[in-house]
């Protein structure tokens, strides 16, 4: 786990920073359909599962930009920024309708992350125990696949008794509209470093991004 710490007063969202930091800690977040058509094709062409080739495309685009990569250090009061974030996966199991958070260390070669996301998938159905430790963890984000529901809205309320900047990522089951597969998407970040902008940059990210992997 590598960071580089963040100048406040060069900071370029520093007057937002202080804003949503001091006097409105407050999150911000949204929700949109996008289209996974091509994926799905592709997803089925190469035999592989569509929810870690997600998983993969939604790692690859909250890497590519430091606003999503920001963290904050409260002992220190330091704003940071990783070199890299990693998702953690939720495994859903039928017989006690609960989930085992699983660690999943990000790689951008995508061979790599699909086998490695796969066995971690497949280490945590063996298991039902919920253990998170955060503290070990800094640099994951929450990535959540909610596979009952083809929903309009979600919304995550977190208590900033501190500044927790990692990104929640939820998405649901895509459903059919004009001959094309959509898919639920919510993005939750912290208004301290992100605004409306930066989170709906996150669904136009996911298209690019969907349409040159399906392309590779």
């Amino acid at each position: 786990m590598n960071y580089r710490v963040i100048n406040q007063e060069n900071y370029y969202r520093k007057g937002v920073f202080r804003h949503f930091s001091k006097d409105c800690r407050c999150s911000t977040s949204m929700t949109a359909r996008i289209d996974v058509t091509e994926l799905i094709q592709y997803s089925k062409e190469t035999g592989t599962k569509f929810y870690i080739n997600f998983l993969y495309i939604l790692s690859k685009v909250l890497n590519s930009r430091d606003d999503y990569r920001m963290g904050y250090l409260w002992q220190t009061e330091e704003l940071i920024c990783y070199d890299v974030i990693n998702p953690t996966q939720y495994i859903f199991h039928e017989d006690t309708e609960t989930c085992t958070p699983v660690y999943t260390k990000y790689d951008e070669n995508y061979r790599r992350f699909y086998t490695e996301a796969l066995q971690d998938a497949e280490n945590a159905k063996k298991t039902r125990e919920y253990r998170l430790d955060i503290q070990n963890h800094p640099n994951w984000f929450d990535a959540s696949f909610i596979p009952w529901l083809s929903y309009d809205a979600l919304n995550i309320e977190l208590p900033d008794g501190h500044l927790f900047f990692a990104p929640i990522i939820n998405w649901g089951k895509y459903r059919e509209e004009n001959s094309r597969f959509v898919m639920p998407v919510s993005v939750r970040l912290n208004h301290a470093i992100a605004d409306g902008y930066l989170v709906a940059n996150v669904f136009r990210l996911l298209d690019r991004e969907i349409q040159l992997f399906v392309r590779q």
